[in-house]
């Protein structure tokens, strides 16, 4: 297998941790996504949605990392994608709500928009104005996180073992990283988010997000 992948992307770090925890032989193939490699047409060829990941195993192809996570899982049977119907429901539901809902938001609205010319609006009010709204709307669905998803009691965001919900949404929470979001007002998603630390693998996973955060320090960035 072969994962095409960028060390600082939000949605590859999840899986490149999944693959280092279970120890699983996947090939790492850089795409530099800083430079624009995505866009020339040898990786176009590849995804023409142009992004990364995508993981190649034999002739099967799949370009989301929610699918490239349930698929690796299932191919090693690991437990952090339960056979019960109703287990692995709940993972699909957590991953999709974060997917939809608060990497819309948190990641895309506020982060993104402060980081990446692409998602910036070009007039000073408007970008001001976006990001503020998006950061309302972060803080709103970072609310439902903490109470209704985690709450007081919940060791993890499925139940009390780590499943590949865990692995994707703290990929997207570890951006908050760049901008300097601290979360002080959520300690569920602190608590929450300092276990996922102690997964094997993190540190090495995730290595690339901190590196670019060093990469632009300095703005005042708008951040929770």
């Amino acid at each position: 297998m072969k994962l095409y992948m960028h060390p600082a992307s939000t949605t590859c770090r999840p899986i490149m941790m999944f693959i280092a925890d279970n120890k699983m032989k996947v090939d790492m193939q850089v795409v530099d996504i800083m430079t624009g490699e995505q866009y020339q047409p040898a990786f176009a060829a590849i995804n023409p949605s142009n992004a990364v990941p995508v993981l190649d195993d034999g002739d099967f192809r799949l370009t989301e990392s929610s699918a490239i996570l349930k698929y690796l899982a299932d191919k090693i049977g690991s437990p952090a994608y339960p056979k019960d119907l109703q287990k692995r429901a709940r993972v699909n539901e957590v991953m999709d709500w974060f997917n939809t809902g608060l990497y819309r938001t948190f990641g895309y609205g506020l982060c993104y928009a402060q980081l990446l010319d692409p998602y910036r609006l070009k007039h000073q009010l408007g970008q001001s104005e976006a990001v503020t709204t998006a950061k309302a709307n972060a803080e709103r669905y970072l609310g439902i996180l903490e109470k209704h998803f985690l709450g007081d009691k919940q060791t993890y965001l499925c139940g009390e073992a780590p499943t590949i919900a865990d692995y994707f949404a703290s990929g997207i929470i570890s951006l908050g990283e760049v901008i300097g979001c601290k979360f002080a007002a959520y300690p569920n998603i602190r608590r929450w988010y300092e276990r996922m630390h102690k997964q094997p693998a993190w540190k090495d996973a995730n290595s690339g997000v901190f590196y670019w955060a060093d990469a632009v320090k300095g703005p005042a960035y708008v951040a929770i």
